[in-house]
């Protein structure tokens, strides 16, 4: 069981800013997880990796490959109060989910 945590990093967002939007969303993502899903994952540590990812449109399609299979996810949007602007999509969660699956959709990206 993981969780995976894409950023977007054309939008050159400071690290306090790149970390909020991280916990944003593993929370989200979590939270549409299942009942099993979650117990299982924090059960065995709470494993998740960090991604990077060039675009917008890039992110969605990953959003959109993630709720195929599906995986919870979550994309986040920016409330815009310090470097972003407001409605900016800034990142995606996905999972807790089971190792295969996440794998399968995530294996082309980057580490952060």
């Amino acid at each position: 069981m993981k969780q995976a945590i894409i950023i977007r990093n054309d939008l050159k967002m400071g690290k306090g800013k790149i970390a909020s939007q991280c916990a944003h969303a593993s929370v989200a993502a979590f939270l549409k997880s299942r009942k099993y899903n979650r117990d299982k994952w924090v059960k065995k540590g709470m494993k998740k990796i960090v991604l990077k990812i060039s675009s917008e449109k890039n992110l969605i399609k990953l959003y959109k490959k993630g709720k195929e299979e599906k995986i919870p996810c979550e994309v986040i949007t920016d409330a815009g109060l310090t470097q972003i602007e407001p409605g900016t999509i800034t990142a995606l969660g996905m999972g807790p989910d089971k190792d295969e699956k996440i794998d399968k959709i995530i294996k082309n990206l980057k580490l952060l």
